[in-house]
């Protein structure tokens, strides 16, 4: 990887990134204190905190500006069991009374809403795309720090507050934001044998750090993003904000054209062929300028894990746990300190020894079908060795996962089947792993107390989750034999 940084040309007619296009296209005033006024396409609300905003919004007798472009979603606080019996099969009182309230202020506002029984009902940034909401050109806003997901169609996504921030969207369907400076990472080369989008992200976020992209928003490019599938692409977008970027986005194309045809709120008919005019010319231009530059060979990448309290505390399956007093720089060496007390390992550990006590597949990052597919191929004909459950990211890739009797797979493997939802990633719906317990999982973040109070987190792969839950410890999934799963 090398790391050009240069200064953006803001001169008129001079070539413009894909950022800046689609900043620019969506400004409505500008503020002499800095900030730019932008015009929201579609604004997601999900149950996390979101009903501050509506209770603002109450007091100050507002409604929704245009309730047609905007969607609740449930997904955070509801369990991913018991669904039969509604709102009253949620045991605990204060989780029943969040998603109570999602259908509220859904109810009030005349919102839209993917409650606990819609058909398409699932993780916000998972059925965005799969109704075909997220669309090239557009700028979309959720009260979700992991909204860029959405970016890999060639459009704005970004995180909004939960509550001043949001309650402005819902009410004017506008928001207030500084402009962050354009970056690009381009990547190239052939993935190897066991190496997943996944891990391109984190290998990326373990050289330049959670805060390595603050400031910035991202466009993914490079040989790389080009063959990969939109799955893949929409986990490379998600985990952006590990980098410190709140916006991720990769130019549309024909993968993205051939994703988006047909779905619900697709264009159709000659708005399809009208729309399809505007998106290809969604790219950077030719001697575009971006305010810092990266490039990333992926060519001989090895599966990545976390073995630390941060997304940047990664490494290749086959090293060892770090040696702080390696580490010359004093904050970072603190910070090792600190994450190797919590996490109860010894320096120079190798990875592939640390023993786990559960399995998580799941999580707006890898919990689509393809997400499935590659887990099930390790899982196929083996058991886990220990405990765990799967929770697909919307109910139709619940469906579409049943149809190909991946389901199956994972049941017999003894792992748990489950409904969809954001589950144990954050655990707000009471899913939690067990003070003490080490997990493995697909989840995007592994901070302290991230999937419980005093739980371990390891973030990887799909494949590498059920590799780890086959041996009982971190395992190498490139030393275990895949069965093909496809559609």
């Amino acid at each position: 990887m090398t790391d050009r940084s240069v200064q953006a040309g803001t001169q008129a007619g001079t070539p413009l990134t894909l950022f800046d296009k689609l900043w620019n296209s969506h400004v409505i005033v500008n503020s002499p204190h800095g900030e730019d006024l932008l015009y929201v396409d579609f604004n997601m609300i999900n149950e996390g905190g979101a009903f501050l905003a509506f209770d603002q919004l109450r007091l100050e007798g507002r409604k929704a500006r245009r309730s047609m472009q905007q969607m609740a979603v449930t997904d955070h606080y509801l369990p991913t069991i018991n669904r039969a019996a509604g709102t009253a099969g949620i045991v605990n009182p204060e989780i029943r009374r969040v998603v109570e309230m999602q259908q509220e202020n859904a109810r009030d506002f005349a919102l839209p809403h993917i409650d606990m029984h819609h058909r398409m009902q699932g993780i916000v940034h998972v059925i965005a795309p799969e109704l075909g909401i997220a669309q090239p050109g557009m700028m979309i806003t959720c009260n979700d720090s992991h909204t860029a997901t959405n970016g890999a169609f060639g459009l704005l996504a970004s995180p909004i507050g939960a509550s001043n921030q949001l309650r402005h969207v819902i009410a004017t369907q506008t928001v207030w934001m500084n402009r962050p400076k354009p970056m690009r990472i381009v990547i190239d080369g052939e993935l190897p044998n066991g190496v997943t989008p996944k891990d391109i992200i984190l290998s990326i976020i373990a050289r330049i750090g959670v805060g390595g992209a603050v400031g910035h928003a991202i466009e993914y490019a490079g040989s790389t993003i080009r063959a990969m599938s939109m799955e893949g692409r929409m986990t490379i977008c998600n985990m952006s904000v590990e980098a410190g970027a709140k916006i991720g986005l990769i130019a549309p194309d024909e993968t993205t054209f051939a994703y988006l045809a047909g779905r619900a709120k697709s264009p159709q008919g000659e708005a399809w062929d009208e729309a399809l005019r505007y998106w290809r010319t969604l790219r950077s231009d030719d001697g575009a300028v971006f305010a810092r530059e990266l490039h990333v060979d992926v060519s001989t990448l090895a599966p990545m894990v976390s073995w630390g309290t941060s997304p940047e505390d990664c490494s290749p399956i086959d090293g060892v746990v770090p040696d702080p007093a390696a580490i010359a720089d004093s904050d970072r060496r603190r910070h090792v300190e600190r994450a190797l007390e919590y996490l109860d390992l010894a320096p120079l550990t190798p990875l592939q020894q640390i023993r786990i006590d559960r399995v998580f597949i799941g999580s707006c990052t890898n919990s689509r079908i393809e997400d499935l597919r590659s887990a099930a191929a390790v899982l196929k004909g083996r058991r886990s060795a220990v405990p765990g459950m799967v929770s697909p990211g919307s109910s139709s890739v619940k469906r579409q996962a049943e149809a190909e009797g991946l389901d199956a797979v994972f049941k017999a493997a003894g792992l748990e089947w489950r409904d969809s939802g954001c589950s144990m990633c954050n655990g707000s719906n009471g899913e939690l792993v067990a003070p003490g317990e080490r997990s493995a999982s697909t989840t995007n973040r592994n901070f302290e107390g991230r999937q419980g109070r005093e739980a371990r987190t390891h973030i990887m792969s799909p494949a590498m989750v059920a590799a780890a839950a086959v041996a009982g410890h971190l395992a190498d999934v490139r030393s275990i034999a895949v069965q093909e799963m496809t559609s």
